[in-house]
């Protein structure tokens, strides 16, 4: 098994990401038509924050899902802002991190995505996705 891998290797380049400008029905339409969970909100190419699809549901109550779970009322987001409901602490990790100490640290918190930073640039996004589909590619 390969032990010094950098996460770079298996990160994602192609990123979608929002700006505090946009708002939470874009939002939740980019996490749809994208099949993703964690959006970066960015100023420029500086990461201000992390948006994710649980934060959404967070928001719009349990009763605001149609039958069928495929729309969020969205009503409700009119009510926020992405700078209100997305996580300000943002931890991120430089792209020289090896994919070992990436999955250490998100098997030890309670999130499942990180920003790849390198000279206070947004690079890429890690998610616990990237680290499963790494690890089955090895099996």
């Amino acid at each position: 098994m390969k032990k010094r891998v950098p996460v770079l290797e298996i990160m994602s380049r192609d990123l979608i990401t929002l700006t505090t400008n946009d708002d939470l029905v874009t939002a939740e339409e980019l996490f749809k038509k994208h099949n993703i969970r964690h959006i970066p909100v960015i100023s420029g190419n500086t990461i201000v924050g992390m948006l994710s699809y649980t934060d959404l549901l967070r928001i719009s109550f349990a009763d605001a899902v149609d039958e069928y779970e495929e729309r969020v009322d969205t009503m409700v987001y009119n009510m926020f802002t992405i700078s209100q409901v997305m996580a300000r602490d943002v931890v991120s990790v430089p792209s020289h991190t090896t994919i070992k100490e990436v999955a250490q640290f998100l098997a030890k918190k309670e999130f499942h995505a990180l920003p790849v930073v390198d000279d206070g640039k947004l690079v890429g996004i890690v998610t616990t996705t990237d680290l499963i589909n790494y690890l089955l590619k090895l099996y």
